[in-house]
């Protein structure tokens, strides 16, 4: 099979939708001798914040000099940003050989039976970065798991810490319709005797993952529980944070942008605690240096400075909140929105947070089918009508964007990452002023 009908192979994936469940991901694995166990695994779960705790952890270990592995999802512009070994993506050569392996061992199972119906695109990338991983020798793999947590296609390893960030509702038609049932499914990641470390603020939530570490013997950290403190310094720019963990106090100065960012790095921080308790040689020093040097495009990325242009793939309330926090603190003026979700997200209460610091709006659609259209969006929120543009094509949206800022009015780029992911790719051919 050559690399272009591998590639096919992956891309087709994407026509069997989301299904969770572990019976073919077992088997799949199981069929190239479990990669999985290969390397430690911390696995990260949560609503909001489990990218981002997961490029800081990945950072942090490398600046200890081990060779890390990094799973992640969704990805921006390139499909490999998922999959990556000490920071750098695999090769399209390297994943074209893995989607070839990946695909006889799927055609040996379904004619056994040990597998049913397709394997899912999450499911065939998630075996990739495995498989990937066990060859490079990782020293330590991050994995973020894709959605919930229990059926989850990464739910197939034993992490030396399980990681749970914030909690709140989203994806309810597959994780549940309240706070109590997605955390259940988050908590699913949890392991017997093996550590957890909660970031979840949500009372309902806390004391759903509390339950579940009792049930399995799970040491549980609590990253905002007693004894622990995190506060944002007095009129600190770029905002700082201190963080007491009851034996150490850390200062750091994330570089992801936002008060939401002091709390991620707050579970990492505690993470690694963790990882120190194990064995691990863990310093302070680079724990700082790390997350201060965490890269994580998409997230309230600044890409311009003159107009300025943020880039954030908030995809649910609480999302969304962060960025109008981040907003009313740090832009002194209504802001150009480009706009979009995918037709399952509460777009009423994603705009509820957004649209009231918005001088004008602009609904646009990615290319996903999911995709919800700009008129859709619009009858849905008919009280910001005068506010808005309608603009199917991702491209034509940016550019009216910057006509409409004149180089003057900042401009937002926020809701889906998929949305974010066609600006990344419109912006790399543009070079707005980054002074």
């Amino acid at each position: 099979m050559s690399s272009s009908k591998s590639f096919e192979y992956l891309n087709q994936a994407q026509l069997f939708g989301i299904r969770l469940g572990l019976e073919n991901i077992t088997a799949l694995l199981d069929s190239f001798d479990r990669p999985q166990v290969a390397f430690p695994v911390l696995h990260v779960a949560g609503t909001n914040g489990k990218g981002s705790v997961c490029a800081m952890l990945e950072r942090v270990l490398r600046e200890h000099g081990l060779k890390t592995g990094l799973y992640t999802s969704p990805h921006l512009v390139e499909v490999r940003e998922r999959i990556k070994v000490n920071g750098q993506m695999m090769t399209p050569e390297e994943l074209s050989i893995w989607l070839k392996e990946i695909k006889k061992h799927e055609e040996k199972l379904k004619k056994r039976g040990q597998i049913a119906g397709q394997l899912t695109y999450f499911e065939i990338l998630t075996a990739s970065a495995f498989l990937h991983f066990r060859e490079k020798k990782v020293d330590l793999a991050v994995l973020e798991v894709g959605m919930g947590g229990r059926y989850d296609a990464t739910n197939v390893v034993n992490p030396v810490v399980s990681v749970i960030t914030s909690i709140s509702y989203d994806h309810q038609q597959y994780l549940g319709d309240t706070i109590e049932k997605i955390a259940g499914e988050k908590a699913g990641i949890i392991k017997p005797g093996q550590p957890c470390v909660s970031g979840a603020r949500n009372k309902e939530a806390a004391r759903v993952i509390r339950k579940k570490c009792q049930e399995l013997s799970a040491p549980l950290v609590e990253v905002f529980g007693r004894g622990r403190k995190l506060w944002l310094e007095k009129d600190s720019w770029p905002m700082t944070f201190v963080y007491q963990t009851g034996s150490q106090t850390y200062r750091f100065t994330p570089s992801l942008p936002g008060f939401h960012q002091g709390e991620n790095a707050a579970i990492a921080v505690s993470t690694l605690e963790v990882l120190k308790k194990q064995g691990w040689k863990i310093e302070k020093k680079k724990i700082l240096k790390g997350l201060n040097q965490t890269e994580w495009p998409g997230r309230l990325e600044i890409i311009s400075r003159r107009p300025l242009i943020i880039l954030d793939g908030c995809h649910n309330e609480d999302g969304a909140r962060a960025i109008s926090d981040y907003l009313k603190k740090t832009v002194n003026q209504p802001v150009i929105l480009v706009f979009a979700v995918m037709k399952d997200k509460e777009v009423e209460k994603i705009a509820s947070r957004l649209f009231p610091l918005t001088a004008r709006i602009i609904l646009t659609r990615p290319p996903v089918d999911r995709a919800a259209r700009p008129e859709e969006m619009a009858r849905k929120l008919p009280e910001s009508s005068g506010k808005y543009f309608l603009e199917e094509d991702v491209s034509q949206a940016l550019r009216l964007a910057l006509a409409l800022s004149e180089g003057q009015v900042p401009i937002l780029v926020a809701g889906s990452l998929y949305l974010v992911g066609e600006a990344k790719k419109f912006f790399s051919g543009y070079h707005p002023a980054r002074g």
